[in-house]
Formats: structure tokens, C-alpha cells, sequence
């Protein structure tokens, strides 16, 4: 093979305390679980227009030309194993680490102090985080760069003043939270169910649970005063998505084919697509309906 280089992102996951996981489960369902999530993690990287350089240990080394797009697989990687863990006992985590720079490719093989760097982000990192290097921040576009947040500097090897290290806050960030279609094909590909509710021109994903009500710590916060201060929660078990009512007014669910149910202190799985209406039947005044749709 020719050696050749160029500047790429390098992109470290690594699945937490794997060694646990066939601790408890046993061999071959933890084998089947944790090659299910590195399934996932490879379908987010080929959405995004990455590769897989190689599999290492429960984790995966992986290129991209566009460090945008290795951000954003980075951020669908959490989002989509957060769904697809969501209501199950098991605690999986991931961290992951990035940092574009200059690599020399040979093969299926990539060396150089890039795929170093980014090893120590991986390693810096705790479960359920993504950080990269000031390096990498640069090179994003604004919108991207405000979704990370500086951390403390660490002496690099070559680097007196140390490198300059980064979050990227994929749980806080609106542009993930509220923009589902970015990992929608991940999540399709991997045939994980999904639940998207909008509000007005804000639509957001069910990742494991959903608050609605008054108060303004509610995930939706509404207006109508027939709805109660902690009116309703969407919740994954498994691969279902249950509302129960907490109110004291009710919660209404009108499907598409016109079929109206009231949950008073009640639950029920979500399927299919309609409104949900808080306190008020679908059609009567004053109602604020949040539409939602599983697919």
C-alpha cells in the first residue's frame, strides 16, 4: 500500500466498563448488545460521510474530511444510543474523543500524533461526553462552535502552553435536541423506534422522557391554565412510548383517524400520529395541542 497524508478528523468511542456488562449479562447477550450499539455507531459514522478506519476493543477508530461531520456523528452516536437504551436496565455508556490534524493513512491504517491527541480526548473524557481540542473548534462553523464550551488545558507533548480542550454539549444544544432529522437515518437504519412532538415550529425527539405542564421546569411549558403545573409525561420503555396524565383536568389524545381518548391518572403507548390537548378535548376553546407522531 502507498502511504500518503492529509488532514482528517480522528474520532475515538469507546463503550464504558464493558467488562461489567459480561459480568452480569453473561457472554453472548452482552456480545449481541454491545456489537447491536458498535452497529450503531458505524451506521452514524457512514450517515455523516465518515469510515471506519478499525474496530478496537469496544470501540471504534473512525476518519472524516469534515470535522463538522464528525461533530455531528459524534452527537448522533449519544443521541442514538440514549434511545436506544432508554428504559432498559442496562447502563451503557460512551465517551468520545476527537481532533482533526494531519495523519498518515497507510491501508486501512492511520498514524501520527492526530490519532494520539485524539486518544486523549477519549480518555479525558467521562461517560456520556464528547470532547475535542481547540483545534477542532476552529474549524467549525459558528452555529457548531457554540455548542461547545472550553474546559481546562492539559500539557501536550510539543505543546508548551498545553492544548486547549472542549465540550460539546450534544444534551443542551438546541440544534440536537430540536432538530431530530440530522440522526433520523441512524436511527431508521437501525431500526430503533422514534417519537417527534411539535410544538408551534419547534419539533422535538423523545430521547427517554418528556415533561409538559405549567411549570417552567417542564421540558414543554404551556400557557393554557386548564393545564396543570406537572400535567403529562412521554416516557420510552423499551421501544414503546407511554403518556401518562398526572392532572388534574385530564389529558386528551385525538389520532389522525378522529378517534378522541381521555386519560384521567392513566397511561397509554403511543402509536401512529395526532395532537395531544391538555385539559381540553381537541376543538373546544382555549386548547394548546401538541402534535406528535411514532414512527
Amino acid at each position: 500500500m502507498t502511504e500518503s497524508r492529509e488532514n482528517l478528523t480522528v474520532l475515538l468511542v469507546d463503550i464504558c466498563d464493558s467488562t461489567r456488562l459480561y459480568e452480569t449479562l453473561g457472554d453472548e447477550v452482552a456480545f449481541r448488545e454491545l456489537r447491536g450499539c458498535l452497529d450503531l455507531f458505524e451506521k452514524a459514522v457512514a450517515v455523516n460521510g465518515g469510515r471506519v478506519a478499525k474496530a478496537v476493543g469496544d470501540g471504534l477508530i473512525c476518519l472524516f474530511a469534515d470535522p463538522a461531520k464528525a461533530v455531528t456523528a459524534a452527537c448522533d452516536m449519544q443521541t442514538g444510543l440514549g434511545i436506544r437504551v432508554a428504559g432498559q436496565p442496562l447502563r451503557i455508556g460512551i465517551r468520545v474523543g476527537l481532533h482533526y490534524g494531519p495523519v498518515l493513512l497507510d491501508g486501512d491504517n492511520v498514524y501520527g500524533d492526530t490519532v494520539k491527541i485524539a486518544t486523549r480526548m477519549t480518555q479525558f473524557a467521562a461517560s456520556g461526553q464528547i470532547i475535542t481540542t481547540g483545534d477542532t473548534v476552529e474549524q467549525l462553523a459558528i452555529h457548531l462552535r457554540s455548542v461547545t464550551r472550553p474546559l481546562e488545558a492539559f500539557p501536550a507533548s510539543g505543546r508548551e502552553d498545553g492544548m486547549s480542550v472542549h465540550e460539546v454539549q450534544w444534551q443542551e444544544s438546541s440544534e440536537y435536541t430540536q432538530m431530530p432529522g440530522r440522526f433520523e437515518a441512524v436511527l431508521a437504519a437501525a431500526g430503533i423506534s422514534r417519537m417527534y412532538l411539535r410544538q408551534g415550529a419547534r419539533e422535538i425527539v423523545v430521547v427517554s422522557s418528556m415533561t409538559m405542564g405549567r411549570d417552567a421546569g417542564n421540558d414543554i411549558v404551556l400557557k393554557d391554565k386548564m393545564a396543570s403545573r406537572n400535567h403529562a409525561r412521554i416516557e420510552r420503555r423499551k421501544d414503546k412510548y407511554v403518556l401518562s396524565d398526572l392532572s388534574s383536568n385530564g389529558t386528551f389524545v385525538m389520532m389522525e383517524n378522529g378517534d378522541q381518548l381521555k386519560l384521567r391518572r392513566e397511561e397509554m403507548i403511543m402509536h401512529g400520529s395526532g395532537a395531544i390537548t391538555f385539559g381540553h378535548a381537541a376543538g373546544e376553546a382555549n386548547e394548546e395541542a401538541i402534535r406528535f407522531r411514532v414512527e
